[in-house]
């Protein structure tokens, strides 16, 4: 689903902070009820049901022969839980990571509790039973958390147990945080808008993985007090930068005043830095970072897969492609592929290819049809809806974007990769404004975020925005994610022309 750029919505959202994360007790009781039920389910399987062998009437055990083991691994799975933290894990705690716990504490409870019994002999040892009873809680343990994560996603997408935030500061620092906290809508954070003492002009906007988001200026600093209770806010991020020591005290103490709590990002963030880890050195902090740019393994991580999607993409491809060579041909005289020269990583220029949408001789008509009064369009990256040089089979072409097509040439040829800002022609990078030249610090791509998110919809600038987002987070389960959501993106042609 393609999102086009928004105006944060001035929409009131329910406030309430007791639904961010379960009572212990509860959270407590469902693990022990987990427990229970994965031993009972494993006596089922192993005594009823006979599955792993079968039991001799001399060897058929009640479940209640089994309730010692039941609560002693209660006990130690309880305390493995409270020592590695996991009931007061930090909200932004994602499943994954909360299952990659919770299965670590089981293995370890079940492996304690497996040499007990085996030294101590104090109870009846069934290694089968056992062995169910681990699969059964690692499953149920994890299912009951995944169910509470979705609920809790699912509350706060109709903007309830959320939390409004007001970020003080809109500098290089606050806007990573505003980008993560509202392209991550599951934390439970509803970005309220921020407060600064610079004005940002209407052109400026915050780029995340689903949009490029212009949030809502309440101001300048003197207006928290008035700002705090107005809107409700239940909790200040602070991104001031770290010379703005007297606004830095006079914020604390007005969220001291007014009983809201607050957090201070430190101006790290003003390094474009994405992963830090503290370590000391006699007693002194020191910080390393966790470089996450396209170099040394990552590149070659990601040139690894890149080969890979593209060779299996030409593979499964190869039968279409013949035949939509075919109708080019019968459609319009001239190549089935279209070669032009495009600007690369770095500034060098490679050349593209295409499937070939226009007629023979198009590209000296570009400048004539780019000075029509009637085009309003972006005039750095030229694209015209209704485009007269358009062939029937190139305009099919294009709302499908099977046109790009060829472009996997490129990608084994190490020209372009799967995921990566579009390639631009010369004269369009010729007008780049000196920010916008980093784009070519990438390697190209044939999709990208702004491909899901608008396409030709959005004006280039909100498209560099886009771009330089994914090259501070690139992963490549973002590659992998930006794939998968270019397919429905290509189904629905919204914004392709």
């Amino acid at each position: 689903m393609a999102v086009q750029v928004v105006q944060q919505a001035q929409v009131e959202s329910v406030r309430s902070r007791g639904g961010q994360r379960l009572p212990l007790p509860v959270r407590v009781g469902a693990d022990l009820a987990a427990i229970a039920i994965s031993f009972w389910l494993a006596h089922f399987l192993r005594y009823q049901e006979r599955i792993g062998g079968p039991v001799g009437s001399d060897d058929l055990r009640p479940f209640s022969s089994f309730l010692p083991i039941v609560v002693l691994l209660a006990s130690i799975l309880l305390t493995i839980f409270a020592w590695r933290g996991i009931y007061r894990l930090p909200r932004w705690t994602g499943f994954l990571d909360e299952a990659r716990l919770v299965i670590g504490s089981v293995i370890i409870s079940f492996s304690s509790l497996s040499v007990i019994v085996f030294y101590g002999r104090h109870f009846f040892f069934s290694r089968l039973v056992l062995l169910y009873a681990l699969i059964f809680s690692m499953l149920l343990l994890t299912s009951t958390r995944l169910a509470w994560h979705n609920f809790r996603a699912w509350m706060r997408a109709r903007r309830r147990w959320v939390d409004r935030v007001l970020v003080v500061g809109a500098g290089p620092a606050g806007e990573r945080v505003m980008s993560a906290l509202i392209g991550q809508p599951e934390l439970g954070y509803d970005v309220i808008g921020f407060v600064d003492d610079l004005t940002r002009g209407a052109s400026w906007a915050i780029a995340t993985q689903h949009a490029v988001v212009r949030p809502r200026a309440l101001g300048e600093l003197d207006r928290l007090p008035a700002l705090l209770e107005e809107h409700a806010i239940d909790e200040v991020i602070v991104a001031l930068h770290p010379t703005a020591h007297e606004q830095l005290h006079e914020v604390i103490e007005h969220c001291r005043a007014a009983r809201v709590p607050f957090m201070l990002l430190p101006d790290l963030c003003e390094l474009g830095l994405d992963r830090f880890q503290v370590h000391q050195l006699d007693g002194l902090p020191l910080l390393s970072v966790a470089d996450r740019s396209l170099h040394g393994g990552n590149r070659v991580l990601k040139r690894g897969f890149d080969i890979a999607f593209a060779a299996t993409m030409l593979l499964l491809g190869a039968l279409p492609l013949t035949v939509i060579a075919l109708f080019i041909r019968l459609d319009s005289p001239g190549p089935i592929l279209y070669r032009h020269r495009r600007v690369g990583r770095n500034g060098m220029p490679f050349t593209c290819y295409k499937f070939r949408t226009m007629r023979v001789g198009a590209d000296q008509e570009r400048e004539q049809l780019a000075l029509d009064p009637q085009y309003t369009g972006d005039r750095i990256m030229f694209k015209r809806k209704d485009d007269p040089r358009c062939t029937r089979v190139g305009r099919w072409l294009r709302r499908t974007s099977l046109d790009e097509f060829p472009n996997f040439l490129n990608v084994l040829r190490g020209e372009m990769s799967v995921v990566g800002p579009r390639p631009h022609l010369p004269d369009e990078v010729a007008q780049y404004e000196p920010w916008q030249r980093r784009r070519l610090d990438m390697t190209p791509g044939i999709t990208c975020l702004w491909q899901v998110n608008g396409r030709s919809h959005l004006t280039f600038t909100e498209q560099t925005h886009l771009d330089l987002y994914y090259a501070e987070h690139w992963s490549l389960w973002l590659d992998i994610t930006i794939i998968l959501r270019t397919i429905p993106a290509v189904l629905t042609g919204r914004g392709a022309y």
